[in-house]
């Protein structure tokens, strides 16, 4: 496709002046129908999206992230797809190089080959965006919107069409030391998901509760009290069954991931904080969006 036949609308999340002023140099050589927008303040990817596609003309719009890198037919298979319906939304393919020896960050990126409806990757007609309130702007991280996305397309029977042409390759970003830890601050989100759709939620991304997590918490409060009581059965027995199941969580992370010494002390220092910090986020969103969510 030429660059004229469709329009480029890019979205900053906030004010961005050095990707507005790479953009005006970009076109210079590339001219062709591009857009740039910017929220007032910084909102999240929900956000961001809702401006780009409402300030849209055309009536299919897709969609993918800053990160993505998408292959030559990607709007053209989408394209051919559409059949002038109003409402329909449509999914692609995503995939996810991984380099010799991944981390497992990358690991966990890579999960992403097999999602059903990740905003990496769709398109959907305006008319359905319209239909279903497009994305909700609670969602003010990028963790689990195109799922709530997905979950309103299904409640309101519009169609998600899989069009395996449409290929978007999603590189593995650098990630900080430890970067685990901070992701688990999305598990806030978890909770709105699970409350605006429960069965949904279980059924598609999440069957159970991580009782491993919680057992881990409680064993760590009755650690705190034999210790305190100086109850060495106790003590031994709480110290034993962490053991096991710490061993177990670690073991899971570094199996298929890289063995460097690095990554295997950075595995071993997130693996003992995310049960905890996983927990504490997750009963912040149940809390903030009352709901009974483990």
């Amino acid at each position: 496709m030429a660059l004229s036949e469709f329009e480029v609308i890019i979205v900053s999340d906030g004010p961005d002046e050095q990707t507005h002023l790479a953009l005006i140099s970009w076109r210079k050589k590339y001219p062709g129908n591009f857009r740039f927008l910017q929220t007032a303040t910084k909102k999240g990817p929900a956000a961001a999206r809702n401006m780009g596609w409402l300030s849209a003309k055309s009536p299919l719009i897709a969609f993918t992230d800053d990160d993505c890198i998408p292959q030559k037919n990607w709007l053209a298979s989408f394209l051919n797809a559409y059949q002038n319906d109003t409402t329909v939304a449509f999914t692609g393919y995503t995939q996810v190089p991984l380099p010799m020896n991944p981390t497992d960050h990358a690991l966990n990126t890579k999960g992403l080959e097999h999602a059903e409806f990740i905003t990496a990757n769709c398109a959907c007609t305006k008319s359905a965006l319209v239909k279903i309130g497009g994305f909700d702007e609670r969602f003010k991280l990028a963790w689990r919107e195109d799922s709530d996305l997905e979950f309103k397309l299904l409640k309101m029977d519009i169609p998600i069409i899989k069009i395996h042409n449409a290929h978007v390759v999603h590189p593995v970003r650098n990630a900080p030391w430890g970067v685990s830890i901070k992701e688990q601050k999305k598990g806030i989100y978890d909770a709105l998901l699970f409350k605006k759709y429960p069965s949904l939620y279980r059924t598609k991304i999440q069957r159970q509760p991580l009782w491993n997590y919680y057992l881990i918490n409680i064993l760590l409060i009755v650690l705190l009290v034999a210790l305190i009581n100086q109850h060495k059965l106790l003590i031994m027995g709480a110290v034993l069954l962490m053991v096991i199941l710490y061993g177990n969580f670690i073991y899971k992370r570094l199996k298929n991931s890289s063995k460097s010494r690095s990554h295997v002390l950075e595995m071993l220092y997130t693996s003992i904080l995310i049960p905890t910090i996983s927990v504490y986020w997750r009963i912040y969103g149940a809390i903030k969006y009352k709901v009974f969510f483990i």
